[in-house]
């Protein structure tokens, strides 16, 4: 891509994009979707336009006219990045003292049935709910599909993705050592991530010791000992905004004999479950494949989480990987793969990969060795 496009898909891509939400649309039986800044408006036009207290909103109408944007005149550098202008998307600008919930109206038929973006604020879903007709659905039931479904574009971007953070992983020894604190490593990882190329480090995940027992430790002052088992998950976007995660776990010295042999089981727990990822089986048998052989390795307990997410243009996304989600997989979904095993006031390990779904099996993002690594 062009230095022009660096930020964001061809704008065929997302004219594409609105022609399927328009479909979708009617098929749901709704006049109009609003979209405020998020995930949902950089999937559909390529804006990153952060959500403030003045309202920005993208209104698709399903009678298939023109999309509009109503936008603070002030926040219009933020759709240059966009592909709004190659779309032609009509623009509606407002000053502040004029009331932009009007504009809305204004371009909504009369009795029109909306959904709107699940990250629109309430400050914005109240007024915008005032005016039409019932209580607005979600956007998400109408859009899940086509986010669930990556096209190409989509999954070269979360390869680039798992690259740039396994170079990350590799470079672990020359940040993680016995005496510093696991802020001073996420300090560290963080600008590593950024180096590698990611536009920020989303999350940084340093669980030494007894802090790698608990799944959403995040980084504390504790001092990294000789000997401690550490869980590191990490992550970030790269652009179009396509996300990385991926976590391995690291021992400081020579681990114990016993938990060499649970994280082997972890390991294989692991690779059985991608093993199953082909298109057909359900979500809720990846979960299975992996938590079986925890289970039967009398591992089942230490297992507290579901066994992945969804990953795409946000970092939890559906389709998720757990119990009860019947949803077949198809070609095009892309998630995490990370089981793990919590031993409470002790040690914890996690592995995770992020895959997709391929025609025939799987294809995974992460390629840096699975097991335990010594440093």
């Amino acid at each position: 891509m062009s230095a022009h496009t660096d930020a964001r898909f061809a704008a065929k891509v997302y004219g594409q994009r609105l022609e399927r939400a328009v479909e979708l649309m009617r098929t749901a039986h709704l006049d109009a979707l609003l979209i405020t800044p998020g995930p949902d408006l950089r999937y559909l036009i390529g804006s990153a336009a952060q959500s403030f207290e003045r309202l920005t909103c993208l209104v698709i109408l399903a009678d298939g006219s023109t999309p509009s944007v109503v936008i603070p005149k002030l926040e219009l550098a933020s759709l240059g990045d966009s592909a709004a202008g190659e779309l032609g998307l009509q623009v509606l600008d407002w000053v502040d003292g004029v009331d932009p919930y009007q504009l809305v109206r204004s371009i909504l038929h009369a009795g029109s049935r909306i959904a709107v973006a699940d990250a629109m604020p309430a400050l914005h879903l109240i007024p915008l709910a005032e005016s039409t007709t019932g209580l607005p659905a979600s956007a998400t039931p109408v859009l899940r599909r086509s986010r669930m479904i990556k096209d190409e574009a989509e999954i070269d971007a979360l390869r680039r993705a798992g690259a740039a953070i396994d170079r990350v992983h590799a470079r672990m020894g020359e940040f993680l050592r016995a005496g510093r604190t696991e802020a001073d490593v996420s300090a560290d990882i963080t600008a590593a991530i950024i180096e590698e190329g990611h536009t920020e480090a989303a999350f940084v995940i340093v669980g030494s010791g007894p802090n790698g027992a608990d799944p959403h430790h995040e980084v504390s002052d504790r001092v990294i000992e000789q000997g401690d088992v550490v869980v590191i998950d990490i992550g970030g976007p790269v652009e179009p905004g396509y996300y990385s995660d991926s976590t391995r776990t690291y021992s400081l010295g020579t681990p114990s004999p016993e938990i060499v042999e649970q994280v082997a089981v972890l390991e294989a727990a692991q690779a059985a479950a991608v093993a199953a990822v082909r298109p057909g089986v359900s979500a809720e048998s990846i979960d299975a494949a992996a938590r079986t052989v925890l289970a039967d390795a009398g591992l089942g307990d230490a297992f507290i989480h579901r066994t992945g997410h969804g990953i795409g243009l946000s970092v939890h996304e559906e389709p998720y990987i757990v119990a009860g989600n019947d949803l077949a997989l198809e070609p095009g979904m892309a998630f995490s793969i990370e089981p793990g095993i919590y031993f409470r006031g002790r040690w914890g390990a996690r592995i995770e990969d992020i895959v997709v779904v391929t025609d025939t099996g799987v294809e995974s993002m992460n390629n840096r060795p699975h097991g335990l690594t010594v440093l």
